[in-house]
């Protein structure tokens, strides 16, 4: 800021896109909020969300709701549903806890619900894109090739197939999750072979996932730049220094020293 970095000057009440929900004149009319009335959001969602996880959820017998939903998968829904409640229970409270301070309360979430739609549906598109290519034969080929790329040291391949898909669905846990259906049992048989340590695999795959997913088609990317009301040309160079460079660097980091020490 002292040496007159920046992105130029931008009027607050300007700014549209995404952010039109954040606008002071038409969310509060008050000139601050409390740091611990902002924090309580962000600790319900936290807290509530670790509680219906490990508490309330696991002590609830769904039998009746797989008698009625066979297919429905109840433990890969569990953590879905404490982070949607979770969301829901700290919007209500900040509603709760504002109420009054609002100039237009319904005129603000309806902007968030409209606003929603953008991160929403970036990220849902681009996952399933993802998966659309991992069923296609053409995957194989590229499974395949990845699976050879460095026979003698698993760690780096795995890095490689993480972070490229990564990279086409623009989501790391979009990415991961492909990657782990697809080629998990294939890269815990190299592991085992090789004598790595799973953990160890595990711990790549996850940083690795974190490398190409910010790539400028990304949704995280886009719903940042339309909140903050930038593009790329001015911007895009920063994030990916911070969200590509740097966790790639690290991967490498962790790949050679589990290589040389194992893991740790």
């Amino acid at each position: 800021m002292q040496r007159g970095e920046g992105y130029g000057q931008h009027d607050e009440e300007d700014v549209g896109g995404v952010g039109a929900a954040a606008k002071k004149a038409d969310i509060l009319n008050t000139h601050h909020t409390s740091f611990t009335v902002a924090m309580i959001p962000l600790i319900l969602v936290i807290g509530l969300n670790a509680i219906l996880t490990y508490v309330v959820f696991p002590s609830i017998d769904f039998s009746s709701l797989k008698t009625q939903f066979p297919d429905l998968n109840i433990d890969g829904s569990l953590g879905l549903w404490s982070i949607i409640i979770s969301l829901v229970v700290a919007c209500v409270v900040l509603i709760l806890l504002r109420i009054g301070h609002w100039n237009n309360l319904q005129k603000t979430i309806n902007r968030g619900t409209y606003d929603s739609m953008l991160p929403i549906f970036n990220t849902a598109s681009e996952v399933g894109y993802g998966a659309v290519i991992a069923s296609l034969a053409g995957f194989l080929i590229i499974r395949d090739s990845i699976l050879n790329l460095t026979p003698d040291n698993p760690l780096i391949s795995e890095a490689v197939a993480m972070t490229t898909l990564a990279g086409i669905t623009g989501s790391s846990s979009g990415g991961l999750s492909i990657a782990l259906s697809t080629l998990g049992e294939d890269y815990l048989r190299m592991a085992v072979n090789a004598g790595i340590d799973p953990e160890l695999m595990h711990r790549v795959a996850v940083m690795a996932a974190g490398g190409l997913d910010t790539l400028p088609h990304s949704g995280a990317v886009i719903t940042l730049l339309a909140i903050c009301g930038l593009t790329h040309k001015q911007s895009y160079l920063n994030l990916a220094m911070v969200t590509m460079v740097i966790p790639l660097v690290a991967v490498v980091a962790v790949i050679i020293l589990g290589t040389m020490f194992g893991s740790f």
